[in-house]
């Protein structure tokens, strides 16, 4: 029946979904916390060292209103912010990044690597020059904005892309106040990325991929940040907005509220489903068509229902199996819920079937009488 499947097929999803690095900095009152991790103490969820020689919080700030509002899951958000200042190593790039400090395999097999961007349209980036952002150290996959390095016959451009081998894939204009909900899903082991996007509140979509690539990270070298091209004195001081930056396995969790911790499910809806069969609602999703236009080369589901309405078992059902014990919804808790919600529907849909025969018999008495 197909309600039996809507309802085990998501939860089974959903319990297969873990998050292998959480960068949402959670708990965490300031950005100043950056500054206990060193080469030597690699502590946090960052390493902090791809910056300017001003104070961590000329460059990095976290507060509750840098954060995509739908992403609940984040308790706050992290502006990033460029200037004249921010130059590293003395390269000829204005930049300042975090890279993930973690040993687990996020380099591996099939990942999904989580973030949202904004801007406020106060110190707004700049069009007039390239913006990498989000990419790992070989370029296989990023976000650019701006007028890209060696474009002719313009001098901006305010668009962001979404990159696969210095070629643009999709794009779409970069407007103060609209959040881009983005998903990088990388086959490491089969050499491909698909990418998925939203705006606003709405569910993550398949929007453009799966791409061939060479895909390839050493599980340190994907930049959480913005590197500007800029070759001139004349920048000004831009601020970029991340929400929900995090980093899991097994299904991809479309939900831009965003999951629980490392280690926990992938659905943050998993709490709202109560130990009854409930009718899901499907979300409404959005798209964006993909862009053929190319760009030179660079310089360096499980989702579980976002809303469930009124229950829809019969009354006269009622099953013996124990519903599970209330409480935080662990993977082993959703197996139980799982398990005890497919036991449930097994009951029901035998129930259907014996009413159908009941019903069927009935008819055919009747039948027989009025022959008579």
């Amino acid at each position: 029946m197909s309600f039996q499947k809507l309802v085990v097929g998501a939860l089974a999803g959903t319990a297969a979904a873990t998050v292998l690095w959480d960068g949402r900095f959670n708990g965490i009152p300031s950005s100043t916390a950056l500054n206990t991790w060193s080469w030597s103490n690699q502590v946090g969820p960052y390493q902090y060292y791809i910056h300017g020689n001003g104070p961590v919080t000329e460059y990095v700030n976290l507060a509750s209103s840098y954060k995509n509002p739908a992403d609940t899951a984040s308790t706050q958000g992290i502006q990033i912010t460029l200037d004249k200042t921010a130059v590293w190593n003395s390269d000829n790039m204005i930049r300042t990044e975090l890279i993930p400090q973690t040993t687990a395999a996020i380099n591996k097999g099939t990942v999904y690597y989580h973030f949202s961007l904004s801007h406020t349209g106060t110190n707004a980036p700049s069009p007039n020059f390239e913006h990498q952002v989000g990419f790992f150290e070989s370029h296989f996959t990023e976000m650019k904005f701006g007028l890209l390095s060696g474009e002719q016959g313009a001098t901006s451009d305010n668009s962001l892309r979404w990159m696969v081998n210095s070629q643009t894939q999709w794009n779409t204009t970069f407007t103060a106040g609209v959040w881009h909900n983005i998903a990088y899903g990388i086959d490491f082991d089969g050499g491909s990325v698909t990418f998925y996007h939203s705006t606003g509140s709405n569910p993550l979509t398949k929007t453009a991929g799966p791409v061939s690539v060479s895909a390839s990270s050493n599980g340190a070298d994907w930049h959480v940040g913005v590197l500007g091209l800029n070759q001139t004195s004349a920048i000004t001081t831009e601020n970029w907005l991340w929400s929900g930056v995090y980093i899991e396995s097994g299904s991809l969790t479309t939900s831009v509220a965003g999951p629980a911790g490392a280690g926990a499910s992938s659905s943050a809806a998993a709490s709202s489903v109560a130990a009854t069969s409930k009718a899901v609602a499907a979300p409404a999703v959005s798209s964006a068509p993909v862009s053929s236009v190319a760009a030179p080369a660079p310089t360096t589901l499980a989702t579980l229902v976002s809303s469930v309405v009124a229950t829809s078992a019969p009354a006269a059902a009622s099953p013996s199996a124990a519903a599970p014990a209330s409480g935080d919804l662990s993977a082993s808790t959703i197996q139980e819920l799982y398990n005890w919600i497919s036991s449930l529907l097994s009951q029901l849909e035998a129930l259907e079937k014996r009413t159908g025969s009941s019903s069927a018999d009935a008819a055919g008495d009747d039948s027989d009488c009025d022959e008579e």
